[in-house]
């Protein structure tokens, strides 16, 4: 078969030879779900082996660096995350970044829901509740990126979380999509979030894009659905809400869900109040610069929310 038109299949062959070894041959290249900047594909070779390349071809993409880092600290808390075997940078000699990280079996959790019945289900739900849990019961000094180097602290989550949307909702207000209106109500929020997402827990960490896709889900061998991966970290020390909301917002999670996590972490009547739809607001910005016009009825909607508390 072919490899993609970007990636020759001599440059998958070398690179398939830093994970598994100089004699290795690749067998098969599968296309992958993955990000909107990069190129994912299912590896296999001869002997067997698999692995997950993500790969930006001809660019210098230092996420990858940082993605590694992240997948690292999740499974040293011990999350259900892959091993990561290489990662590479590009250079002008080499001009392709990547990460080759441990195939992991499962359907995701939209494949998962079609597939269970409603108990289990809600079982497989109670163990994603266990999981975010522990997730958020490790703390953080201030409220930053998870991205090594000298990223930029914050004693304010919500400064920070103003810096992590400012981007976003600057090119959000730009779209033709908008009406007027509804820019000037989301502005509103933008400027009233020292008030609107203020709370008195401390920095907690998340992993930020926790949704149906990432996450892979099976049956064990006694028929009980377990959660064997989580997928792409885009990690922080943050507001743990803002995680929950982000989950309830693209219906990742369900009742179960919230009753096996809120045994471990309550959630206040502030969240439910007003820090949610503002929480929720925020998603739906990034989506419509990232996807156009399937999100402008949703983010309408959240913001005539979002208008009654502002």
């Amino acid at each position: 078969m072919s490899a993609t038109e970007d990636i020759s299949w001599q440059e998958l062959r070398r690179i398939t030879r830093e994970w598994a070894g100089d004699a290795a041959e690749l067998d098969e290249v599968k296309p992958l779900v993955g990000g909107a900047i990069n190129t994912t594909l299912a590896l296999h070779t001869t002997a067997g082996d698999r692995a997950v390349l993500k790969i930006s071809p001809h660019r210098v993409d230092r996420s990858y660096e940082r993605e590694a880092e992240q997948l690292k600290l999740l499974k040293q808390i011990g999350l259900p995350v892959p091993d990561v075997y290489v990662t590479k940078t590009g250079t002008l000699d080499q001009p392709f970044s990547y990460i080759i990280i441990e195939f992991i079996e499962g359907m995701d959790l939209s494949a998962a829901r079609r597939a269970c019945d409603a108990e289990q289900f809600d079982r497989l739900q109670e163990r994603l509740a266990e999981m975010v849990a522990t997730l958020h019961d490790q703390r953080g000094e201030t409220y930053c990126r998870v991205a090594g180097g000298n990223q930029e602290q914050f004693g304010s989550w919500p400064a920070f979380y103003r810096h992590v949307y400012d981007v976003i909702w600057h090119e959000a207000e730009k779209s033709p999509l908008l009406t007027s209106k509804c820019r000037k109500q989301i502005g509103k929020v933008h400027e009233r979030l020292d008030r609107l997402v203020a709370h008195t827990d401390g920095p907690r960490l998340v992993h930020w894009d926790i949704w149906a896709t990432n996450l892979l889900v099976k049956p064990d061998e006694k028929g009980e659905w377990q959660i064997t991966g989580l997928l792409d970290p885009n990690c922080k020390y943050a507001h743990a809400e803002a995680e929950i909301a982000y989950m309830e917002l693209f219906h990742t999670i369900n009742h179960a869900f919230s009753k096996a996590y809120q045994k471990r972490h309550r959630l206040p009547s502030e969240y439910h109040q007003y820090r949610k739809v503002v929480y929720q607001l925020y998603p739906l910005l990034n989506h419509l610069n990232l996807f156009g016009q399937e999100y402008v009825k949703p983010l309408m909607a959240q913001v005539e929310k979002v208008s009654a508390i502002v």
